[in-house]
């Protein structure tokens, strides 16, 4: 009997021991890991909150990968404006964003704009960009919860790239890696934070119907609500050139 509860054991410690061993690199590489779609065809309901204020705007978005980790992302406004913003993002290089105002005119966002409020929503430029998990060094700080989900908290330190933020806190969900939370750090403050809900497989890839993002200091938070979506369907690669913009 002792000889089968010895043996019981050494199962779960070795069953156990991969799972504890687990650095915060590695918890990033699973979640970067998890299936991703080639092309995304989506329209979202944009309700942005400032005090008793609430604004109402919708869009579509639509996104493909390319070889040599590109992606090239378009967001098109249904309303109230017909704003559109084309990012072109590329692994070890600054991604590329050209925003076309109401009055058609195209202008390209600089890197010292990527901290300012997309369409005044909480949501800023940099928000809108592929993150790169080498611009990052991370380290398990705990377990915790987040959105009433068992997860994994990890720090991601900025080392290298023009970023907006200086530190990253993720809560990586146990069950499969994803991330459900983020907390964002800005010249060394709590400064806002991302939260996504209601998280459905849709066609194998873990999609968030509804996402907030909320500031810190009171100063209101923006949803999106997921209102449809479509994963690897065509997409001509003209939708990505910036003279579709116009």
């Amino acid at each position: 009997m002792k000889f089968k509860i010895l043996l019981l054991c050494i199962m779960v410690i070795l069953i156990a021991a991969p799972v504890y061993a687990l650095t915060g690199r590695d918890l990033m590489e699973k979640s970067d890991a998890l299936p991703e779609p080639q092309t995304a065809m989506s329209r979202l309901l944009m309700l942005v909150y400032k005090g008793e204020r609430l604004e109402e705007k919708e869009f579509t978005l639509q996104m493909k990968q390319y070889p040599n980790n590109e992606d090239k992302t378009l967001i098109a406004f249904i309303r109230p404006t017909q704003i559109k913003l084309l990012t072109h993002a590329r692994k070890g290089a600054e991604d590329d964003q050209w925003l076309r105002l109401s009055s058609g005119r195209i202008k390209r966002i600089a890197a010292s704009d990527k901290g300012q409020p997309f369409v005044n929503s909480h949501f800023y430029y940099q928000d809108l960009s592929s993150n790169d998990i080498d611009d990052y060094k991370y380290e398990l700080l705990s377990e915790d919860e987040a959105v009433g989900e068992a997860c994994y908290k990890v720090q991601g330190v900025k080392i290298t790239g023009e970023k907006v933020y200086d530190k990253l806190v993720l809560y990586v969900r146990k069950s499969d890696y994803f991330v459900v939370r983020i907390d964002f750090y800005k010249d060394g403050e709590f400064h806002k934070y991302l939260e996504n809900y209601q998280i459905k497989e849709i066609d194998g890839i873990l999609t968030p119907h509804k996402v907030k993002m909320e500031r810190t200091d009171g100063k209101g938070r923006t949803e999106l609500v997921l209102r449809g979506v479509k994963y690897n369907t065509d997409i001509a690669d003209m939708t990505f050139n910036r003279e579709a913009l116009r």
